[in-house]
């Protein structure tokens, strides 16, 4: 059974990341369309699971809501956060992403994904690294 997701510390760990808290009731998340609102932001409403845990609902509003879904994506899915961000589970809008917490094997998973991006430009920085030590000690050869 995964651990409870509550939907104020979702807001919290959102509004730490420079995102605007719409504060809309759980009846105009889901009746709104995520145009009508001028400002971007997002919304967050508490859902249960069907073995029992609260799980959280956060969806993204405003002219550019499609943005602010990439973006509150990109923030819970943080290596110091540890939530998974999920747009596939039944029953949400286009809008709203299901927020739950990760599990080990999601957060070794993605820091794998993360070193294997970055081995190329590790590789690189310490062949420089390596190059430039070599000249300091006097190794390198003049021309």
């Amino acid at each position: 059974m995964p651990r409870v997701t509550r939907s104020h510390t979702v807001a919290h760990h959102l509004v730490q990341g420079g995102l605007t808290d719409l504060k809309l009731s759980e009846a105009a998340q889901k009746e709104d369309r995520p145009g009508l609102y001028r400002e971007d932001g997002f919304a967050v409403r508490s859902v249960r699971a069907p073995d029992g845990t609260v799980l959280t609902v956060a969806g993204a509003y405003g002219p550019d809501w499609v943005m602010t879904m990439a973006q509150i994506r990109h923030r819970l899915e943080q290596p110091y956060i540890r939530y998974t961000v999920t747009d596939d589970a039944p029953g949400l809008a286009d809008q709203e992403l299901l927020v739950r917490w990760a599990t080990a094997e999601e957060l070794a998973a993605r820091k794998r994904a993360t070193a294997a991006r970055q081995a190329p430009l590790v590789a690189l920085l310490r062949r420089q690294q390596t190059e430039q030590d070599a000249e300091d000690s006097g190794q390198a050869s003049l021309f």
